[in-house]
């Protein structure tokens, strides 16, 4: 499944090697969405803060993932654009992880509830 990354960059070029780091970075994002959910979009914006500081963090890049029902966004400023974008990305692998474990939680809990129920139709016999 490969969706489409619609990426801008904000206050400076965006060179042919930086257009492909943030795609494949951003496409390692795959594992954790459902493969059938056909409406996966990716919005990546690198943008330089400011243009008179030489050092610090100056870089910032931000991914928004558009999913069926939802909208995740994570955003990483950091010294250099590559390490804002690994940053970006590591954010949004957080947030997909805890989005997919809290699901997994509430149909563990659906589960025992149906479970439950089913236990007190059998003793009620």
């Amino acid at each position: 499944m490969a969706f489409p990354i619609n990426l801008k960059g904000t206050g400076m070029e965006l060179t042919g090697a930086i257009k492909i780091y943030a795609d494949e970075k951003v496409v390692m994002l795959e594992k954790f969405i459902d493969p059938e959910d056909t409406s996966v979009r990716a919005d990546i914006e690198l943008e330089k803060t400011t243009g008179h500081h030489k050092s610090g963090d100056v870089f910032r890049a931000e991914i928004n993932l558009h999913l069926a029902g939802d909208n995740l966004r994570a955003e990483y400023t950091g010294e250099d654009l590559y390490a804002a974008i690994d940053g970006a990305k590591d954010a949004m692998a957080r947030e997909l992880r805890s989005r997919k474990n809290k699901h997994k939680t509430l149909e563990k809990k659906g589960g025992g509830m149906i479970k439950r129920l089913l236990r007190g139709f059998r003793s009620g016999e």
